[in-house]
């Protein structure tokens, strides 16, 4: 196998071998906890500018279908396993990983120790770093990772979003049948997309939403002329803060109808009331994040993928906290106080638990519910 290269900005260095694409790629490397769902994790936009490890030792063991993807193609830069499989067991598979990656020009390198990576992130931080199947010097590559931006200061919502609005008519998933028709329309949604999966989107329309997605630039006078019941953010890769027209155009809509946010889409809801984000040093990436819900004081098993947050305490006079991650407590998620406006950091579509979280869906309905009412 031909050797591959992982170099990160403070001069770690691994020596692997090439799976997927050749070449050299580069982006924020990051980990992620999950066991399996690496298809979704690889199709997620929110992944735009980074490079994902998987701490999981085996991957790619069911292949790739053609159901489970969350977007048109990968978004991720890059990708690092332990091992990955060539010859996948499944009934739905239709290729291996290695070819998946190899037909979207991912960059792959495995064989290396996923565990001292991880381990080296948690302790140093998520930073920026090359992958290359081309250069093989340690130097040249600790110097071109060095060289990148980082994270904070990017927006990537710009390079993810649709060019054009669209409809989406697609409901939820099931084994005997595949995806479902179109449930029976109750509620209009216009959907921003920052980066949106489509999970999402399949169960806004399960709930009974005819749901329009539009571009993250669109003018909130545009969206308000096509008459909705409520408004989603979408999820969104990179830095929250220079993503400059969506705050004020969510600060337009404000109190004009019922929001509805989830991850990028909490920040930006966050941002647009007048608070603070940071970025965390490592990030949440996982399928098995414990998240409680705090007017319950349930506990919910979560999907998160996102390396900012909302500093709660730039907007406590104006929201409420009803989420919390119990690892490091976290903001999971606020509702304001006054105005028909809420938001999750965490994925509920992604389902982990399996179903623990599909109640946020129904709240956004609610909330729906009672505008139509005045």
């Amino acid at each position: 196998m031909k050797k591959a290269f992982l170099a990160l900005a403070d001069g770690l260095v691994f020596e692997g071998h090439s799976f997927g694409a050749g070449g050299e790629t580069s982006g924020e490397i990051v980990f992620n906890t999950s066991m399996t769902g690496y298809q979704e994790i690889l199709t997620d936009p929110s992944y735009k500018g980074q490079i994902v490890t998987m701490t999981y030792t085996q991957i790619g063991n069911y292949g790739v279908n053609e159901e489970d993807i969350e977007s048109v193609k990968p978004y991720v830069e890059g990708f690092i396993v332990k091992e990955s499989f060539d010859i996948p067991s499944n009934w739905r598979s239709i290729k291996s990983l290695h070819y998946y990656l190899q037909e979207n020009g991912i960059v792959g390198i495995q064989g290396i120790d996923t565990r001292a990576l991880t381990r080296h992130l948690r302790d140093f931080g998520a930073q920026p770093g090359v992958i290359s199947t081309k250069d093989g010097s340690p130097e040249s590559l600790i110097a071109k990772a060095k060289a990148l931006p980082k994270m904070t200061g990017l927006d990537l919502a710009k390079d993810v979003t649709c060019n054009s609005a669209y409809t989406w008519d697609q409901g939820d998933w099931d084994i005997a049948s595949g995806y479902a028709k179109k449930a029976a329309s109750r509620y209009k949604v216009v959907a921003y997309d920052y980066g949106i999966k489509r999970n999402i989107l399949r169960l806004l329309t399960q709930a009974g939403c005819e749901v329009t997605v539009v571009p993250a630039t669109m003018h909130p006078e545009k969206v308000l002329a096509m008459n909705p019941d409520g408004i989603f953010l979408s999820n969104g890769p990179g830095d929250p803060e220079p993503v400059t027209y969506a705050i004020e155009n969510i600060r337009y809509l404000l109190g004009k109808k019922p929001i509805f946010g989830i991850c990028l889409g909490q920040q930006l809801l966050g941002l647009a009331l007048g608070g603070k984000t940071y970025k965390l040093k490592f990030g949440h990436h996982g399928g098995n994040q414990p998240i409680m819900d705090l007017t319950t004081q349930k506990v919910e098993i979560a999907a998160e993928n996102h390396g900012f947050a909302v500093d709660m305490e730039t907007l406590k006079d104006s929201v409420v906290m009803t989420h919390m991650n119990l690892n490091d407590r976290t903001c999971e998620g606020f509702q304001h106080k006054t105005l028909p406006a809420f938001s999750v950091q965490y994925h509920p579509e992604a389902s982990p638990g399996p179903h623990d979280s599909r109640y946020l869906f129904q709240r956004f309905v609610d909330m729906m519910e009672k505008g139509t009412r005045k």
